[in-house]
């Protein structure tokens, strides 16, 4: 096959190659990252939410993508995420907090709703002394919740048949000391104990706008004589959270029960857990920031399918070193979103450019002077070759031994057979072609005329010279 073809095949391979390398580079940067996020109990409104974050995900086409572990409870995604199990996980930090969690969104608070009879007398979380509270518990830990509350105010769980204890402010216990009684019950069953006088006032620990609180509330009001329901208050929020930094100041706001006149009357104050959809350390920003902005951005396709969706909110903070610092740190990609902050990509790989270009420039001189070397080598191989050659035209014209003629023809086959195998092997200007072949033809001609000729040199140098005639002759 001739040289160039060969040529022609190579730089077509190379090109191949070049693209082929690019189109494989451009794939990789550009598919999606796949993280695990562990959420449970499977029927639970989070396990909903994020199980349609997914498939929102998945539809849009986004650079972020979800695969959704199950687990039977929140305390078991928490502990995937702490093992390394999972990427992203729902978190309850009273439940249990992992070591390694770091928060991106808040999905929703719950809040302790208290309701009881106006006639009851219970206005505040401390009047519960002596009574029997009725809980409706939709996890395990909604009880031990109330009995953190409880310890705050100094006052005792009693278990469910026996007789609370009232406060003894001249006691020689704590002031306010007491116990009050907690009877688990299901919602259905809070109209009848009350009108039973089983238990004093009604809890349940959810959302206020959710349902469950809205049946509790509206038990206790079927079973009051007034048809009414006081919404007891837990004024000193900011002071428990403090001291059991897991759980949230929650403020129910006035009419969010509805009713006319409106239920609760005005903001009542309390605390409760949240839902928090929490990253490992680990995770990078940009990624924590593209989960959280994709959270964000299509909260109203994932409203549609659960309105628990319009409980998402962004974690309190008040500068991006308060947020990292806090009692629940929040994940810095998730500030930086949070911010307005997110890193373009020219500002994300920055210090990757400069050093490339800066490596790179030195990098492409070094070649290009391996280059110019590598020409230079070529090219005064292919002088050695055309001083021989006019060496052997001089030679040829000075001798009349026929071996002496034969040996230097000799040299001259030798000579074309390497330049015509290094014109194969490398790239020769036609200036330089064409000056080899001159070179090959006048030693090759000066050879046959000296072979021919068989004259001395002097009678063949007047032959030559008698064809240039003096003028004046």
């Amino acid at each position: 096959m001739p040289a160039f073809l060969h040529k022609r095949e190579s730089f077509f391979l190379l090109v191949a190659l070049a693209l082929g390398a690019v189109a494989g580079g451009v794939l990789y940067l550009s598919r999606p990252t796949t993280l695990r996020v562990a959420v449970g109990p499977r029927d639970r409104v989070e396990s909903h939410l994020i199980q349609a974050y997914a498939d929102a995900l998945a539809r849009a086409r986004e650079d972020i993508r979800l695969e959704v572990v199950h687990y039977d409870d929140v305390r078991d995604s928490a502990a995937a995420l702490q093992s390394g199990r999972a990427d992203l996980a729902v978190v309850r930090p009273d439940v249990r907090l992992p070591e390694n969690g770091l928060t991106l969104a808040v999905l929703h608070d719950e809040a302790l709703v208290v309701a009881a009879p106006p006639d009851a007398g219970i206005q505040a979380f401390p009047d519960l002394a002596g009574k029997r509270l009725g809980l409706v518990a939709h996890h395990g830990a909604d009880q031990p919740l109330v009995a953190s509350l409880l310890a705050y105010y100094a006052l005792t769980p009693a278990p469910a048949g026996a007789a609370p204890a009232p406060a003894d402010p001249g006691g020689a216990g704590p002031a306010g000391a007491g116990s009050v009684a907690l009877v688990p019950m299901r919602a259905s069953e809070v109209a009848a104990a009350l009108a039973e006088h089983r238990i004093d006032a009604a809890a349940v620990i959810a959302a206020p706008s959710d349902k469950s609180a809205a049946r509790v509330v509206q038990a206790v009001e079927a079973a009051s004589a007034s048809h009414g329901a006081t919404i007891v208050a837990i004024p000193d929020g900011e002071a428990i959270v403090q001291r059991l930094p897991e759980l949230q100041a929650v403020t129910i706001a006035a009419g969010t029960f509805g009713g006319r006149p409106k239920r609760p009357d005005e903001d009542v104050k309390t605390v409760g857990a949240s839902y928090r959809l929490m990253a490992r350390a680990s995770l990078s920003r940009d990624t924590a920031a593209s989960v959280t902005q994709h959270l964000f951005e299509l909260r109203s396709r994932l409203a549609a399918m659960t309105p628990t969706a319009n409980l998402m909110k962004a974690p309190d903070f008040d500068s991006a070193a308060e947020a990292t610092s806090a009692r629940l740190p929040i994940h810095p990609g998730a500030v930086d979103y949070y911010e307005r902050e997110q890193q373009t990509f020219l500002q994300r790989y920055e210090d990757w450019v400069y050093l490339v270009a800066f490596f790179g420039g030195g990098l492409g001189s070094a070649v290009a002077w391996l280059g110019q070397r590598l020409a230079r080598e070529q090219r005064a191989r292919v002088d050695a070759v055309l001083d021989r050659l006019l060496a052997i035209l001089i030679e040829a014209r000075a001798t009349q031994d026929p071996a002496a003629l034969e040996a230097l023809a000799v040299e001259i086959d030798g000579l074309v057979i390497d330049v015509v195998r290094h014109a194969r092997a490398h790239d020769t200007d036609v200036r330089t072609m064409s000056a080899l072949i001159l070179a090959v033809d006048a030693a090759r001609a000066a050879v046959a005329e000296c072979r021919r000729d068989g004259a001395p040199l002097r009678e063949r140098v007047g032959r030559v010279l008698s064809l240039h005639p003096a003028s004046g002759a």
